[in-house]
């Protein structure tokens, strides 16, 4: 283990450590602990809960919910971003629109998909999918934009059409740019589905979760927020890896972070040592260029 793991874990361990310090003995200062259920308490029901049915045909419709509404906005997004980047007329068209829609929450467009939609697996779909599409819009779209057009007219130039250049050119170039907006759009919609179901759902982890609280059981509530936290992490990282992995050829920063540029790695040569060795000095004839862009000069100038 790496000392960057173990202090992660570390990390994790004093949490759940202070956690359980002040549910134990009921801390009750200016924030109140004496109704928190304790660390033990919580891994107990969640022990019991693992080994049941319900608990994972939630998880399932969860994240079936999520994949779902996660991969319509990621398509859609990068499209009319794209679109919006790319076009003057798509993007008076479309962009009043998406600005007066991109402020308000996906949570509040409930009643709409509850109205719109005939069942409530397909509204909060809906849900999930509009949580996700407005930061990937964006993203691809400022992406786009700030693309140099040096790269597009070399391919023009060679004789490349349009769909030559948007697969050459304008799609990896904006990777980095598209793949920040999917991270973000990954936990916009965790944050949103979980609401959704809370409110309308009949099925999933948010629903459970809102149903343990009515019955006032505390430590099936933070099983739930935990589970929640759990997945959130992994389909985050998921999209993490992912994007790593298409965007091999990008310079990574020590981090593991992608570059802010795009420059080539350069080797750095030691301090005290030249590229090519001293020339001697002597009172002969000049040693003869090595290339012919050396012969050529010499013939000229002498």
């Amino acid at each position: 283990m790496t000392a960057r793991r173990f202090l992660r874990v570390l990390s994790l361990a004093g949490a759940l450590g202070l956690w359980q310090l002040l549910t134990a003995f009921d801390i009750n200062l200016w924030l109140r602990f004496e109704q928190f259920p304790t660390v033990v308490d919580v891994a107990k029901e969640f022990g019991e809960r693992v080994g049941s049915g319900p608990y994972w045909q939630d998880l399932a419709d969860s994240l079936t919910r999520i994949v779902t509404g996660f991969a319509l906005a990621a398509v859609a997004g990068v499209a009319v971003g794209t679109a919006i980047a790319r076009s003057r007329l798509v993007a008076d068209l479309l962009g009043p629109v998406l600005e007066v829609l991109r402020p308000i929450p996906a949570i509040a467009l409930v009643p709409v998909a509850i109205l719109l939609f005939p069942s409530n697996e397909q509204g909060i779909v809906f849900i999930t999918f509009t949580a996700a599409f407005f930061p990937v819009m964006v993203s691809t779209r400022h992406a786009v934009r700030a693309l140099t057009p040096v790269w597009e007219e070399a391919v023009l130039t060679m004789g490349g059409g349009r769909w030559r250049v948007l697969g050459s050119v304008v799609l990896p170039g904006a990777l980095p740019g598209i793949l920040g907006g999917l991270s973000v759009g990954i936990g916009v919609s965790w944050i949103c589905v979980i609401s959704a179901e809370m409110i309308s759902g009949e099925y999933g982890v948010g629903y459970r979760t809102w149903q343990d609280y009515t019955v006032v059981d505390y430590p099936g509530v933070f099983v739930g927020m935990a589970t929640i936290g759990v997945l959130g992490w992994l389909t985050s990282t998921a999209v993490e890896l992912a994007g790593r992995r298409v965007t091999r050829w990008l310079p990574r920063t020590e981090h593991g972070g992608l570059g802010g540029s795009l420059r080539p790695r350069v080797r750095v040569r030691p301090a005290g040592l030249s590229p090519t060795p001293p020339l001697p000095v002597t009172g002969g004839e000049p040693p003869a260029p090595r290339t012919a862009f050396g012969r050529v000069l010499n013939r000229r100038t002498g």
